[in-house]
């Protein structure tokens, strides 16, 4: 198997999910080590021909930020439109240092970034659609477009952004894993990374470490 085909055949691909300043430590919104991530998801980019990166990219007035809702503080519940909705603190708002990728994050081999969470009236999680299931973000169609059977998805937050993005692949009809030690969780509740991971496995996301490209990387 060469550097570009799954074992179906097709073309795998790696995917960079929201590997941005503001879930880093220091940022807004961290994730605890995330930035312990950088130079794991650097040397597996080494086995992609094919890799793409999702961006959060919120206008300020995004419904996901408690500081839009008067009297609601981060990690309360509302009802956001008709989505149950976590409320967050302000983070990768459109244009500022937060948003940016992380400055480590080698980004030579990234082919496509995709945007997501513009919509301030719903949220946006998967790199391929919002919350909701409503609208697309273009990067399925991309995938399919450029040969992708198989994804391998690392960055920042296993158990939301990640594993979103997992399951709405295997959803989409592609192969996929995640790389367990490319990635990082929030753990709003204590358990939360543990439970997205059985989540994912459930439904035939393969849970894999960085040590599985030495056998199967090439």
């Amino acid at each position: 198997m060469n550097e570009q085909e799954s074992s179906s055949g097709g073309t795998r691909t790696l995917i960079l999910v929201d590997i941005q300043n503001d879930f880093v430590p220091g940022g807004a919104l961290p994730t605890k080590n995330g930035d312990e991530v950088v130079p794991v998801v650097n040397t597996l980019q080494r086995q992609f021909d094919l890799v793409v990166a999702t961006q959060d990219w919120h206008p300020p007035d995004h419904g996901s930020f408690a500081s839009n809702h008067p009297g609601k503080r981060p990690g309360e519940i509302i009802d956001l439109n008709g989505i149950e909705q976590v409320l967050w603190p302000d983070h990768c708002v459109q244009g500022s240092p937060g948003a940016k990728f992380h400055p480590d994050l080698q980004m030579e081999k990234v082919r496509k970034v995709i945007r997501k969470g513009t919509d301030p009236g719903i949220d946006s999680y998967s790199g391929f659609f919002d919350n909701g299931h409503r609208k697309a973000t273009g990067l399925g169609d991309y995938l399919t477009e450029m040969g992708v059977t198989e994804v391998f998805v690392v960055g920042l937050a296993t158990d939301y952004c990640v594993k979103f993005t997992a399951l709405d692949a295997v959803r989409l009809g592609f192969g996929a894993s995640v790389v367990r030690d490319a990635c990082r969780g929030v753990d709003l509740e204590p358990g939360d990374i543990d439970r997205a991971l059985t989540e994912m496995e459930a439904v035939g996301v393969r849970i894999v470490h960085s040590s599985w490209f030495i056998v199967h990387g090439s």
